[in-house]
């Protein structure tokens, strides 16, 4: 087992005070796999950093199968850890039921952001903002990539396969995660948009 990185410890700790808040034990396989994330190639030092121990949870409908799993293999190949929500074949299914998964995952606190994949994104974006906690966005370019993260601070992207093609889709996500979140005004912004919630 390879050791460690920083930013693997981080989740580790973060993940068990937050199990120990709510009185609950990690499993002991959560936390082996948090101590052994899959190897990744040669990145620079801050990428390594950016991508290590996040976990990003990843959905679809059987629309977005086929772009799940390219987005999938992309991630992976970056050092992400991914946290596949199904769909796992072609075979007809309802996208509110993997947007929910994927948005849970995301509300609980078990993975740093989510991405969900349907024909035109619009449904499952609706069905991932129920979620208290999500702030679910539908991008289909890069500059709405950049203004979900930096002005909105979106924790889960969705994505309409039968819109965009995986080229442009890869490029939106890789915008999507990569981008930090403003603060200033927008954090008063997005504040009221959680306080709708209460």
């Amino acid at each position: 087992m390879s050791n460690p990185t920083e930013a693997a410890l981080d989740e580790i700790v973060r993940r068990v005070v937050r199990q120990t808040m709510l009185g609950n034990s990690p499993p002991p396989s959560s936390v082996a796999a948090s101590l052994d994330p899959r190897p990744s190639p040669p990145q620079t030092q801050s990428e390594a950093k950016k991508s290590s121990g996040r976990i990003v949870a990843l959905g679809a409908d059987h629309g977005g199968f086929s772009l799940k799993e390219t987005l999938k293999a992309h991630l992976n190949d970056q050092g992400f850890r991914i946290e596949d929500c199904g769909t796992f074949s072609q075979e007809p299914v309802d996208y509110p039921d993997f947007a929910y998964a994927v948005a849970k995952l995301v509300s609980n606190g078990e993975a740093w952001r989510g991405i969900i994949v349907d024909g035109a994104g619009i449904g499952s974006c609706m069905a991932a903002n129920k979620v208290r906690g999500v702030r679910a966005a539908l991008c289909y370019d890069h500059a709405t990539a950049v203004n979900s993260r930096e002005h909105n601070d979106a924790n889960v992207l969705t994505l309409g396969a039968g819109l965009i093609g995986p080229n442009l889709a890869k490029q939106i996500v890789d915008t999507w995660l990569s981008t930090d979140f403003g603060g200033g005004r927008h954090a008063r912004r997005v504040d009221k948009i959680m306080a709708i919630e209460k």
